[in-house]
């Protein structure tokens, strides 16, 4: 079976002419799928009954299916995606009461082999790459679901998405293209593969660059983000400088407080050294528990004090709302499980 989602416009054309129809019907597909979320071939009104018929029999839309579906009491919605090999990996619909953006949170990979230590889905160890149309499946599946149209996509699921680079560009460009979302509103969240952060500045659409920082010490870093002993953090700033200066925009600075480790005044003082001099934002992230995890939340007078320190060199400085960890489907807690 012919798997619609994989083919992009072109491609999609020539599929149509080899069943022997008229290159139009390619954009009645393509606008089926990507601007109104259908799921089945007998909702597309507008395409004649025996060409439904025959796309029925050759092809289907999606080749994933949802095995495990959950709903926070804060209205995130999690997604076990099972693809056609059988492996899973997870997506995550985010929304808030006062805005209107709807964010999709999606994988990159199955599994992860960053091994940070504070991280479920690295405690799954790395299975595979997803391909192109396999991330945009996951953005396909959270609208044919919802009937809402996601308008931010941030790439912080599973997986390590400057690892999966090929794959993930062209998903990118796609999501550009055939889901109409603007780059400003594509975000990848890298643990600091400084080398691709420096590759990805070439691109045409370069999107938004959210790094995983965590600690701003070396010797602490090493011990729970194993990234630091090939891209140590001169390195790593190095990078964000550069991509700075070449696209004109800051980066996001993600750090996670964990009791009594990274939340404390000597961390908050080396982080202030270390971001002197970078264009960037802060985000704090409060540390979600893993079942398998040694680590502690930070209390919420560190958190404070920590954010007032890094305020005081002038920097925005934000605490993330804590989306879906009823459902394990917050920052560091998706594993992939049924």
């Amino acid at each position: 079976m012919d798997v619609l989602v994989k083919y992009s416009l072109p491609e999609l054309e020539n599929f149509v002419e080899s069943l022997g129809e008229m290159k139009f019907r390619a954009r009645q597909l393509y606008s089926w799928i990507y601007s109104k979320s259908v799921s089945d071939f007998d909702k597309m009104t507008d395409v004649k009954k025996d060409f439904r018929e025959m796309l029925k029999a050759r092809a289907v839309i999606l080749d994933t299916k949802i095995k495990k579906k959950q709903v926070s009491s804060d209205g995130t919605i999690k997604y076990l995606i099972e693809y056609s090999d059988g492996n899973c990996a997870e997506t995550v619909l985010m929304r808030f009461d006062n805005r209107s953006n709807l964010s999709a949170c999606v994988s990159s990979q199955v599994g992860c082999h960053m091994g940070c230590d504070f991280c479920a889905t690295a405690k799954r160890g790395f299975v595979r790459n997803l391909e192109p149309y396999e991330i945009i499946s996951q953005i396909l599946t959270i609208q044919q679901d919802t009937g809402l149209k996601i308008t931010n996509v941030v790439f912080m699921g599973q997986g390590e998405p400057l690892n999966n680079y090929d794959n993930v560009f062209s998903a990118i460009k796609r999501i550009n293209e055939d889901l109409n979302i603007g780059i400003r509103r594509i975000t990848i969240s890298t643990c600091g593969i400084a080398d691709k952060i420096k590759k990805m500045c070439e691109n045409t659409l370069v999107p938004t660059l959210a790094i995983s920082l965590h600690c701003p010490d070396s010797a602490l870093r090493r011990q729970i983000m194993p990234v630091e002993n090939r891209f140590p953090l001169d390195t790593l700033k190095d990078s964000l400088k550069y991509y700075c200066d070449k696209t004109g925009k800051r980066v996001t600075l993600e750090y996670i407080l964990i009791g009594n480790l990274t939340d404390t005044k000597e961390m908050a003082q080396k982080l202030c050294d270390y971001i002197k001099d970078l264009k960037c934002n802060i985000n704090l992230i409060p540390y979600n528990p893993i079942c398998e995890g040694r680590y502690k939340k930070s209390a919420k007078k560190d958190t404070m004090a920590f954010k007032y320190l890094l305020e005081s060199q002038g920097k925005k400085v934000t605490i993330r709302l804590e989306r879906g960890a009823d459902i394990d489907a917050a920052c560091g807690q998706l594993a992939g499980r049924e």
